[in-house]
């Protein structure tokens, strides 16, 4: 009897242990991309909505303060136009390769967090029938992020998280013959998120 408690002692110790030391997290998000209308130099922009994915990796290097990785991927059709009334129509593959600081609370169940970073956008005008011009090209470009949002403890591995992305970046112009698409323009896209993450 003594024994089976011991262990059951131990078991619990360290399950408890492995619950303090939890400094890593990877989740999985759905993603919205909302990109706004963009005017600038005769040129407007326009972007259907689209859905997409977010992955990122966390590591706590305290209990509130956090460095994250991640990768999002989206795909919807951007329009140019410009005073000529000339329109261009491009199926966008737009990518996010970015780093950021990430600071949390902890409200019982709760985890309000905030963050901000910066990254590579990658915008790739993909050859199909959707896109209109084979002189459209790929475009990257350094950029930035900042969002806010919360997270919900369903176990202690596991919780759901809810939140908000902007991200900063100069609006592709897709390298068109004579830069003739180029607004000079920076735009914020919104991207609402949902998603399960995972601590370990």
């Amino acid at each position: 009897m003594k024994k089976t408690m011991w262990m059951c002692a131990l078991l619990a110790g360290a399950l408890t242990a492995h619950a303090q030391e939890s400094r890593q997290d990877i989740s999985l998000s759905g993603v919205g991309n909302i990109p706004p209308q963009v005017n600038g130099r005769g040129i407007q922009v326009n972007a259907d909505p689209a859905l997409g994915a977010l992955a990122s990796y966390r590591y706590m290097l305290t209990p509130r303060s956090a460095l994250e990785a991640n990768y999002s991927f989206s795909q919807y059709q951007t329009y140019l136009r410009n005073t000529s009334f000339n329109t261009y129509q491009v199926h966008t593959r737009q990518q996010e390769i970015s780093v950021g600081y990430v600071y949390s609370r902890n409200y019982r169940n709760y985890n309000p967090f905030a963050e901000v970073g910066i990254g590579t956008y990658i915008f790739s005008a993909i050859r199909d029938f959707d896109t209109q011009s084979l002189d459209a090209k790929r475009q990257t470009t350094l950029g930035g992020f900042f969002g806010a949002g919360v997270a919900y403890e369903i176990s202690p591995s596991y919780d759901i998280r809810l939140g908000y992305r902007g991200m900063v970046v100069k609006t592709p112009g897709f390298k068109l013959p004579s830069d003739a698409y180029n607004t000079g323009r920076y735009e914020v896209i919104s991207m609402p998120t949902l998603g399960i993450a995972y601590h370990f």
